[in-house]
């Protein structure tokens, strides 16, 4: 007999795990704030590991699937300086093991994945306490409660499920990400498109603490870009980021002196930039077993983007999902599975929560990923 799983959250980790559950036949229902699937953009490109991201989508049923939406070329890369002078330039080959897709395509495809009805749209949790007997109770904003044996925090950095787990919060890491972006760049911006290339850009100062950026080729042809900028969050409130050109001039002048084809990936998209404070939980974070609830993703082990987050929300959904299909009489033993695993991993990719890399740790690490592959 499957106890039935509450999960909260409609992210890649939430509906891979929710995924999963149907395979195995066990009953769940996902609880999202947003009103609908479409309700705001999903971000960009995300490239799907093989160890990972690949292998939960593998425990899901959903291989054929996702491979149907990779976007062809995409796992080329290269690396440049602040001069825009080529320090490693590698083109997809066809070797490479950690394709890229849409982050929009991929969500949908799970959701296409479960029976409809499985989501509850517009259901901001509010609040969540316990009940007796590791059952716990989940207040709505539109009013309605739920009360369930068995709770997943899959809401992201900042989890309403995590207080019945832990006291931790996440903490602003020293530096924030201005997300931008160039459609039609082929045509609009020549100079920063074949800058760019086919795939993925990385250019770095090694001589300017926390200024660099990364910027994805997505499907339609738009570049979009992640320019770091190493600043307390009370410099970005003096930032009017709904003036677009203001807002724009004031990151660019941070990257002065940089190849005018670079800066125009902050000053010449037209659209206002947006802000995207980094935040971490601390490293190796975990927490005594509580009866009846757990955590996955970003909820449990928020740190720095690394390329890994998602991939890592995906795996941690799989194996909760496969742990509590391993017991079904025994929801304890299946999560004390799961955060036996969990903790470890999550500690690691913690640790290597990026700091400022030189070109020479990327290219190192560049290569190794083609030995790997």
């Amino acid at each position: 007999m499957h106890t039935p799983v509450t999960i909260i959250g409609a992210g890649l980790g939430g509906l891979v795990l929710a995924r999963v559950l149907r395979v195995h036949g066990i009953p769940v229902t996902v609880y999202e704030a947003d009103p609908s699937a479409t309700a705001r953009p999903q971000g960009g490109m995300l490239d799907i590991h093989e160890r990972s991201g690949q292998l939960a989508l593998r425990a899901a049923g959903l291989t054929a699937e996702f491979r149907s939406i990779v976007l062809a070329g995409r796992q080329a890369i290269r690396l440049v300086d602040r001069n825009g002078t080529v320090l490693y330039d590698k083109a997809d080959d066809g070797t490479g093991t950690s394709p890229e897709v849409q982050r929009g395509e991929l969500r949908q495809l799970l959701l296409d994945a479960l029976p409809a009805g499985t989501v509850r749209w517009d259901h901001k949790v509010t609040g969540v306490r316990a009940r007796i007997e590791g059952r716990h109770e989940v207040l709505f904003a539109n009013g309605s409660t739920v009360v369930t044996d068995l709770l997943v925090g899959a809401d992201g950095a900042w989890s309403r499920v995590r207080p019945l787990l832990s006291d931790a919060s996440p903490a602003y890491v020293g530096r924030s990400f201005v997300e931008t972006r160039l459609p039609d760049a082929d045509v609009r911006h020549p100079a920063t498109a074949k800058a760019v290339g086919d795939g993925t850009l990385v250019a770095l100062d090694p001589d300017g603490p926390g200024k660099w950026l990364v910027v994805h080729r997505e499907q339609d042809g738009t570049l979009h870009a992640h320019v770091s900028v190493a600043k307390p969050q009370d410099w970005f409130a003096t930032v009017d980021f709904a003036d677009a050109g203001a807002a724009a001039a004031r990151i660019a002048a941070e990257y002065a002196g940089w190849a005018p084809e670079l800066t125009a990936l902050i000053t010449a998209g037209g659209a206002a930039p947006v802000l995207r404070p980094l935040h971490s939980l601390p490293i190796g974070h975990r927490w005594d077993r509580v009866p009846g609830v757990t955590l996955l993703g970003d909820a449990a082990h928020l740190s720095p983007p690394d390329g890994e987050g998602a991939n890592l929300a995906m795996q941690d959904g799989a194996e909760l999902g496969q742990a509590l299909a391993t017991h079904p009489d025994d929801i304890e033993a299946a999560l004390t599975a799961y955060e036996q695993a969990l903790f470890p991993r999550s500690a690691a990719a913690g640790a290597r929560a990026p700091h400022q890399p030189t070109p020479q740790e990327l290219i190192d690490f560049f290569t190794h990923e083609e030995r790997a592959g």
